[in-house]
C-alpha cells in the first residue's frame, strides 16, 4: 500500500509540474508584465526596476527557475527577497536560506496584494458550491436511480433515462443561463431568487449579510451533470445487484421488499457510485469557472475570469494552478479510497 501511495504522488507531482510549464510559457508572453504593473505612466527608471523585481531582465529558463522556486513549497531564498516578498514558513541558513513556506503566487497587477490572499479569500465560495452541488445530485441521483432499476423498463425508468441523458449533455454554462433567466427572473415573484449574488451582501448598517439562497440556483446547475451521471451509475450497478442469488434469497425468506433493495441490494452496487462521486467532486472544483461567473457568486472562477479581463495575469496563474492542485489531490484520495475498498486495484 505504501508503495501505491507513492506512486500516485510521484504522478501528482508530474502532472502539477507539466501545469506550472505550461501556464508559465502561455501566460508569460502575453504583453509586458512590467508595464502591466506601472501602468500607463512611469519613467524608464521604474519600468527597469520593476522589469528586475519580476525576473524579466533574465533569460526564460531563469525566469521559469525562479517561478518555481517562488511557488514550491520547499525553496531557496535570500534574507532580503524572504522580507520583501513577506515569505511565511520555516527558514534555515544564513544569506541564502533553505525553507518550507507557503507558496508565493506573486502580487496582483491590479490590486498589488498577495495572490495567495485573493485566492484564499474566494476558495471557500467555490469549496462551498461544490460540495452544494455534489450534495444535490447524490441526494437526488442515489434514489432516482434507484427506483428507475427497481421499476425497470416502466415510465419512471424511462423518464429517469430520459432525464439524465439531458443533463449528461447540456454543458454547465447553458444550463445556468436558462436557469438563472426563468428562475432568477422571468419567475422570480414566485422563486424569491435573484439571477446574481454571492453568499454574503454587504449592508451599511448590518455588516455582511448571509443570503443562503443565491446558493440554490448556481448549486442545482453546477449539480445537473454529476446528478445524471450518479442515476445511470447507481440504475446501472442495481440492475446488475438484483439478479444475484442473494437477492433472490432474501425475498424467498420473506424480508421486506424495502429491506432487500436498501440494506442489502443497494450496499453492493455503491463502489462504482462512490467513485464517481469523488472523482466529480474535483470536476466540479473546475467546472465551477463559467457557473460562478454566470450566476455572480464569489469564487476562484469568478476571481480569475475578472482577472482575465484585466490581464491580471499572476492571479489567472495562481488560480489556475491552485484548481489543479485541488484536482490532483482529489483524484489522488479517490484513487486510494478505491484501493482501500477494491484490493486487486493495489495488487495491479
Amino acid at each position: 500500500m505504501t508503495q501505491y501511495i507513492l506512486r500516485k504522488l510521484t504522478y501528482g507531482m508530474l502532472v502539477l509540474i507539466g501545469v506550472v510549464v505550461v501556464v508559465f510559457f502561455l501566460f508569460q508572453g502575453i504583453g509586458d508584465p512590467a508595464r502591466l504593473v506601472m501602468g500607463q505612466t512611469g519613467d524608464a527608471a521604474t519600468l527597469a526596476n520593476i522589469r528586475k523585481e519580476l525576473y524579466l531582465d533574465k533569460p526564460k529558463a531563469k525566469q521559469l527557475l525562479f517561478y518555481m522556486n517562488d511557488i514550491s513549497p520547499i525553496c531557496f531564498h535570500s534574507e532580503s527577497e524572504i522580507r520583501e516578498k513577506k515569505l511565511r514558513g520555516l527558514f534555515w541558513g544564513n544569506e541564502y536560506k533553505a525553507g518550507v513556506k507557503i507558496p508565493y503566487l506573486r502580487r496582483s497587477y491590479q490590486s498589488k496584494k498577495d495572490v495567495w490572499q485573493i485566492l484564499m479569500e474566494a476558495l471557500p465560495g467555490t469549496v462551498l458550491l461544490a460540495c452544494s452541488a455534489l450534495l444535490i445530485a447524490v441526494a437526488v441521483g442515489i434514489p432516482l436511480g434507484v427506483s428507475a432499476a427497481v421499476r425497470n423498463n416502466t415510465w419512471v425508468d424511462r423518464s429517469a433515462v430520459f432525464g439524465s441523458v439531458i443533463g449528461i449533455s447540456a454543458p454547465s454554462f447553458f444550463m445556468g443561463i436558462l436557469i438563472a433567466y426563468f428562475f432568477g427572473f422571468v419567475w422570480h415573484r414566485f422563486t424569491g431568487l435573484h439571477m446574481t449574488g454571492s453568499l454574503f451582501d454587504l449592508d451599511p448598517y448590518e455588516g455582511k449579510i448571509m443570503q443562503l439562497q443565491n446558493l440554490i440556483l448556481p448549486a442545482v446547475t453546477l449539480g445537473l451533470r454529476p446528478l445524471a451521471i450518479i442515476t445511470q451509475l447507481t440504475r446501472s450497478a442495481m440492475l446488475d445487484v438484483l439478479n444475484q442469488d442473494y437477492i433472490r434469497t432474501a425475498r424467498a425468506k420473506g424480508l421486506p421488499e424495502r429491506t432487500v433493495i436498501w440494506r442489502h441490494a443497494l450496499p453492493n452496487a455503491m463502489n462504482p457510485v462512490v467513485t464517481a462521486i469523488t472523482g466529480w467532486f474535483a470536476e466540479l472544483l473546475a467546472g465551477a469557472f463559467f457557473v460562478e461567473y454566470i450566476f455572480g457568486w464569489k469564487g476562484i472562477g469568478k476571481v480569475t475570469v475578472d482577472a482575465l479581463e484585466k490581464l491580471d495575469y499572476p492571479v489567472v496563474m495562481g488560480s489556475i494552478l491552485l484548481t489543479a492542485a485541488l484536482f490532483v489531490l482529489v483524484n489522488i484520495i479517490a484513487d486510494l479510497l478505491y484501493a482501500w475498498l477494491d484490493p486487486r486495484v493495489r495488487i495491479q
